[in-house]
């Protein structure tokens, strides 16, 4: 993100108002923009040249081709290490990463095999976006990677497999409600495990802390820019990580519901249709239609939630640090995405 850049002027944060949801919404709609995956590492380099121009003063306002860097580089750089998220992990890639996967799950009538292998490559991809998108101040051990992953692919095809064999025993559903209960079994799985999989990937922060820096915002949970690299952190809180992890965990589940709720109930009222009956093999082109449609709207919408950066009162959290900016002093830190 920009606050990695060099330069000693704070950048604005937003063409929006991030303290408005729809503000957030149209912002993280720019950070999960697909385009942002074409520019070559020329452009990278050219945006972050631009945007350091400003930061350090050669540039005095604003312009479109600013803001377009800006967007290039917040949605390729992590905000902590300044460095490119691995491009399958960007946010910019989610829509595209979980596409065949999701589909994969959404696949009606999948047996025993194919729901472990997909709920495997799903809960893979999750530790792999978790992992590259989360708060650096605190690292992961390699051995506790493993452990998390290990732990929620076991909680997701428990979830999965067992809802499998506990709906066709339920005597008193009609076929219709057992064959729409069917298609949410993926949805139960991968909500649970994926908020799970958020609290295990990034628990080392909640027990560790993560930063803290003193806001120049009046309000708590007012979005900030801010030049971490320039000013001192007022120590790592274990609270700002809970609130942090939580509200992180909360977004991956508002964004699988809509994609694993809505694409398979549309595609059961379609297979009963004459059309659909008459040309099975448009079963799978229409499903993955489903699915992207409703995930390039689901994700910005899931991501606005929260901000990315929030600023909160210091009573909220540990005394070390409310000692230091008083009580009623506001503080920062980056919640991660």
């Amino acid at each position: 993100m920009s606050a990695s850049l060099p330069g000693k002027r704070e950048l604005p944060a937003s063409q929006y108002n991030l303290g408005t949801y729809w503000g957030r919404v149209r912002q993280s709609a720019e950070i999960a923009d697909p385009r942002t995956l074409f520019v070559s590492d020329a452009g990278l380099e050219h945006a972050k040249s631009l945007v350091s121009s400003y930061k350090q003063g050669y540039v005095q306002s604003m312009t479109p081709d600013l803001w377009n860097a800006k967007k290039i580089v917040d949605s390729t750089l992590h905000p902590d290490t300044g460095k490119p998220v691995f491009l399958p992990f960007r946010m910019s890639c989610f829509v595209i990463s979980n596409l065949i996967v999701t589909a994969g799950m959404l696949t009606p009538g999948l047996r025993t095999r194919g729901t472990l292998l997909w709920q495997i490559a799903n809960q893979s991809l999750n530790v792999g976006i978790n992992n590259a998108n989360a708060n650096k101040s605190t690292s992961l051990s390699t051995s506790r990677l493993f452990q998390s992953y290990f732990l929620a692919v076991s909680a997701s095809c428990s979830v999965a497999l067992g809802l499998n064999s506990l709906v066709p025993r339920v005597k008193r559903l009609s076929p219709a409600t057992r064959t729409i209960l069917t298609r949410l079994v993926p949805f139960a799985a991968v909500a649970s495990a994926g908020a799970l999989n958020v609290f295990l990937m990034r628990g080392e922060e909640i027990r560790r802390g993560i930063d803290v820096f003193p806001s120049p915002s009046s309000a708590p949970g007012a979005p900030v820019e801010k030049e971490e690299k320039d000013v001192e952190s007022l120590g790592k809180s274990r609270k700002a990580a809970t609130i942090a992890v939580t509200e992180t965990a909360l977004s991956r589940v508002l964004n699988a519901t809509p994609i694993m709720v809505l694409p398979p109930l549309v595609l059961v009222r379609l297979q009963r249709t004459e059309w659909l009956k008459r040309r099975p093999r448009m079963v799978l082109p229409i499903n993955l239609g489903l699915i992207l449609t409703t995930s390039i709207f689901a994700l910005p919408l899931a991501l606005g939630a929260f901000p990315q950066r929030q600023a909160i009162k210091a009573k909220g959290l540990e005394s070390e640090i409310a000692e230091k900016v008083g009580a009623e002093g506001i503080v920062e830190f980056n919640r991660g995405i």
